[in-house]
């Protein structure tokens, strides 16, 4: 490969974005505003049913060199991912760094990561106030069985504000809003599991990667700026619940450390169904998290 094509394969940027045009033209907005060079903007657009995403991604008019992906079913965050990584490594980008359409990168975003260069790096989240929200765990323990969650410290739970970090901290997993991996993980790793279909498949490329020996860096400079809220109620009262508890559950079975650890999902379950049948009443979630401890070991 000569030094020209290296240069234009050096960072590919991959969005995923499904029925949040409004978002998704921000989105592209700010990535346009980048100090660091892009050489590829790669879209996965996630079969939205919306009329309108389609035509704006085929007729885009900015700046950046695009490539849409329209996926002919909704493939979830997972499967979004999993089709835009594969893609830009295929392609053979030494840079991927990946989002959702809800996240806005600070005009330096990019250029801080690079500064850093480390494989594996995240960015970190902010609300629109200001307000630190970067969920990735400082610790993520699946070796303690009396933990009711693995997570056991958020960076926001540590730093209330960004000023109070270190320039870099090491972190146990990462969300798929502003990671930014290097050609050498993927080739080591693999690409992402598209079949957790949404949440916790970045947990687990996080996991693969440790266990690969690659460390995870969090960088303090590099600024994502959270549009929506976490609701993570919101989302058991939904049919998402099935894929939240499920998902968690198939973590526990195939990265739990110890024999208590792989086998904690029963007690969790157990544990779930006394809380939302007995106390809450909430019958619907009942039933996810039976389905979902029934599915998690065939995931």
């Amino acid at each position: 490969m000569s030094k020209a094509d290296m240069t234009q394969k050096n960072l590919a940027i991959v969005v995923v974005t499904y029925n949040r045009l409004q978002l998704l033209e921000q989105c592209l907005q700010k990535l346009e505003k980048q100090t660091y060079p892009i050489d590829s903007l790669i879209v996965v657009n996630n079969a939205s049913t919306d009329e309108v995403t389609a035509g704006f991604l085929d007729s885009y008019t900015g700046s950046l060199p695009l490539t849409v992906i329209h996926n002919k079913i909704n493939t979830g965050g997972a499967g979004g991912f999993y089709t835009g990584i594969k893609q830009a490594h295929q392609l053979g980008y030494e840079w991927i760094f990946v989002m959702d359409d809800d996240v806005f990168a600070d005009s330096r975003c990019i250029e801080q990561l690079m500064a850093v260069a480390h494989p594996c790096m995240i960015a970190v989240r902010e609300y629109k106030d200001g307000q630190l929200v970067e969920r990735a765990a400082i610790e993520y323990n699946l070796s303690n069985p009396f933990y009711l969650n693995p997570k056991r410290q958020a960076v926001s739970d540590k730093y209330k504000n960004r000023d109070d970090m270190p320039a870099t901290i090491e972190v146990d997993n990462v969300s798929f809003e502003g990671f930014m991996i290097k050609r050498e993980v993927i080739d080591t790793v693999g690409y992402p599991e598209p079949k957790y279909f949404i949440f916790y498949d970045d947990v687990d490329y996080a996991l693969r990667a440790r266990k690969a020996g690659y460390s995870i860096k969090a960088v303090r400079d590099a600024k994502l700026i959270r549009q929506l809220p976490f609701d993570q109620q919101a989302a058991i009262n939904s049919w998402k619940a099935f894929y939240m508890f499920r998902n968690l559950f198939h973590i526990h079975f195939k990265f739990g450390e110890n024999v208590l650890v792989k086998n904690k999902p029963y007690l969790l379950a157990i544990g779930s169904i006394i809380v939302y049948g007995v106390k809450l009443r909430s019958w619907r979630t009942v039933k996810e998290v039976v389905k979902s401890i029934l599915c998690a070991k065939r995931l």
